[in-house]
């Protein structure tokens, strides 16, 4: 049994063994057979779980670690009696899924397995230290559904875990799922003095990247600068099977679970790239309604918003004039105008292309289009897009064209950087 060594000398192991996977549903769950796509969990478990065995086992996931059968892998690890779980650690939003934006669930007993459940979210590297030691991990295994955007915090989780993996000495196993967005780079670079929890190194706004293969490139390029040159002891991606990178979710057979509670669909993680910048705004992202990061609007706005837009013809891009009233975060409880971003061809559609025109246009049609009350103003999009000059070229009235141009050789830059760490066929632009 063979393993590709893919970073030869880095002391990484980055695929996993190329096993022959008769079904999803090797593990003793329902069906599966016949799907595109097996995620790297499916594949471990239909090898028995061997790669963990005979480890001290600590878990990074929340909803999205499921197998073909629904089942939370972390919950067939413990029933199999194969794999010695000793801890888990929940991300934002926690481990099962129960916790807002902002949240997370705490430490506590899992009801279900027993196991001791830590909170992961916003913990840098000293704690998950601490918190390794306390229950003795050995090998690290991170298992969750990302959305491909640089400000979703679940990869920098990862990143914090990493170097406390290294610290520490222990085996840290990623298990790969799809980039449900695809496999295309697009967007800003993120630049020194602009990193935080919504971005800590410098990767673009929709790397198109797995987690696996963000894991390679932070393990190679960016742990030896936290760390004065030290990486981790070992890294395993246990790849995913049939997964190319054009595809997009709806094209793997995947079930779709909720990564955190405002994105219900695939069709939001295309979006949510581009108009999760509205957060940085005084108008609603849709938070509190059926449809975030799809209906997006304010107290303000009129049918002309949707209007201008529509003329752009942007392309795998419409807008539907709408109305809304979010329960909850900005403009709670407030009727608000705007639009319905309706993606019309995914394969086209690029979000933060289609962000950029919306902000340009609401800021010349509407008075009352402000940044959200912060100190300094403008400083959230700054950090959304990577550095100052999105806010500065705006507010120096450049056109979304220009903005948009601005950035391009940063995401041609970024293509051919990152080419060396991907683990799947595809186009690579």
């Amino acid at each position: 049994m063979k393993r590709r060594s893919l970073l030869a000398g880095a002391g990484v192991i980055a695929a996993a063994p190329l096993l022959d996977v008769p079904s999803a549903a090797a593990h003793g769950g329902g069906g599966g057979g016949g799907r595109k796509v097996l995620t790297g969990a499916e594949v471990l478990a239909a090898d028995n779980w061997r790669a963990l065995a005979g480890q001290k086992v600590g878990v990074i996931s929340n909803p999205t670690g499921i197998l073909s059968d629904l089942n939370h892998v972390v919950d067939v690890m413990h029933a199999s009696k194969k794999v010695n779980v000793v801890a888990v650690f929940g991300p934002e939003h926690g481990f099962r899924g129960s916790a807002q934006a902002g949240g997370s669930e705490g430490d506590h007993v899992d009801p279900r397995t027993g196991i001791m459940v830590y909170d992961a979210y916003g913990a840098n590297a000293d704690k998950l230290v601490s918190l390794y030691t306390k229950s003795g991990v050995e090998t690290v295994v991170f298992d969750i559904q990302d959305v491909g955007a640089r400000f979703y915090t679940y990869i920098w989780t990862m990143y914090e875990a990493m170097l406390a993996a290294a610290r520490t000495g222990a085996r840290f196993v990623v298990l790969d799922r799809p980039n449900p967005v695809g496999g295309y780079a697009r967007g800003p670079m993120l630049k020194p003095g602009y990193t935080s929890g919504v971005g800590k190194r410098e990767i673009i706004q929709q790397h198109g990247m797995t987690v696996g293969e963000l894991a390679r490139l932070f393990n190679a390029e960016y742990l030896p600068v936290d760390l004065n040159g030290a990486r981790l002891k070992e890294l395993q991606v246990i790849q995913t099977r049939g997964w190319t990178r054009d595809q997009l979710y709806d094209d793997t057979g995947l079930s779709w679970v909720m990564p955190s509670p405002n994105m219900p669909t695939p069709e939001t993680a295309l979006l949510y790239p581009g108009t999760c910048l509205f957060e940085a705004t005084n108008m609603s992202e849709g938070r509190g309604t059926t449809r975030p990061f799809e209906l997006i609007g304010a107290p303000y706005v009129d049918y002309k918003w949707a209007q201008a837009l529509q003329a752009k013809n942007i392309p795998g891009i419409a807008f539907r004039e709408a109305y809304f009233t979010p329960f909850i975060s900005k403009n709670a409880n407030v009727l608000c105008g705007g639009v319905q971003v309706q993606v019309t061809d995914p394969r086209k559609a690029e979000a933060i292309v289609a962000a950029t025109h919306m902000i340009v246009e609401a800021r010349k049609l509407y008075p009352g289009f402000a940044w959200r009350a912060e100190n300094p103003p403008g400083r959230w999009i700054d950090l959304l897009t990577g550095s100052d000059r999105f806010r500065t070229m705006l507010l120096a009235d450049a056109t979304a064209e220009q903005i948009v141009a601005a950035w391009r050789s940063e995401t041609d830059a970024w293509t051919a950087r990152r080419a060396k760490y991907l683990l799947y066929k595809g186009p690579r632009r």
